[in-house]
């Protein structure tokens, strides 16, 4: 019920309750746009290919591992295959995206440095990653990362030129959750929680502007580029 109350929604109120979902969206749109026509992308954890069609311009190849959910469609991969180590030679790709994929990994750093040993010199990365965001795609959920985390592991894997946001703030982060909670109240119960949740939830983000540090952040978006020099993956030691 949780589930075909949301796919309902028009499309504003989605963007509106889904704020983490449709700013990933837009982000990728906007790092695609960056993009040279003909540059090779790599889609590093595309899942059912959601990004695929901002890329149109350019050479897309999408790689998972084709375990993260039962219910999804891997047969649209161009490649499945193990983040930890990308069955690539060194700076294949232009750019690289990596989308709320690194806390289902068992070593981002790792990953990180096998997506810098694959991009070519000053080639570009988009990195989402989680922050305040419940378990999901059990039991392969391992990691939540700060954005000095982000920019540790970044920097360790050989990225420069780094830029972190956070994804709202607080007043975002309250309102996500109470669209969460409708989840658990079942049948019509849901239409009487809705009644309750969901005006708050829609003006709590009216609010974002008190929320300057944005500490309390659904998670970050991180852009950055392969240093001018040859990457190597760190020891997992």
């Amino acid at each position: 019920m949780y589930d075909r109350l949301r796919d309902a929604m028009p499309g504003w109120l989605r963007r509106r309750v889904q704020f983490f979902e449709a700013s990933m969206q837009d982000a990728a749109a906007g790092f695609a746009g960056s993009l040279e026509a003909g540059a090779r992308v790599l889609d590093a954890g595309a899942g059912e290919g959601n990004y695929k069609p901002h890329f149109s311009r350019q050479r897309y190849t999408g790689l998972d591992l084709a375990v993260g959910d039962a219910k999804w469609d891997y047969s649209r991969l161009d490649v499945v295959g193990d983040l930890a180590l990308l069955p690539f030679p060194d700076g294949a790709f232009d750019a690289a995206v990596n989308i709320v994929t690194l806390e289902h990994v068992t070593d981002p750093a790792r990953v990180l440095g096998e997506l810098a040993r694959a991009l070519a010199p000053g080639g570009k990365i988009l990195l989402i990653a989680p922050l305040e965001w419940e378990e999901h795609q059990q039991p392969h959920d391992y990691f939540r990362f700060t954005r000095y985390g982000l920019q540790y592991l970044l920097e360790r894997a050989g990225f420069s030129d780094i830029s972190i946001q956070p994804v709202g703030g607080f007043f975002h982060l309250l309102a996500r959750r109470l669209w969460n909670g409708l989840q658990f109240f079942p049948g019509p119960m849901i239409f009487v929680a809705a009644i309750v949740f969901a005006p708050m939830a829609l003006v709590l983000p009216l609010f974002e502007p008190l929320d300057a540090k944005k500490s309390f952040t659904l998670g970050f978006l991180c852009r950055a580029r392969r240093c001018n020099k040859s990457a190597s993956p760190p020891s997992s030691a």
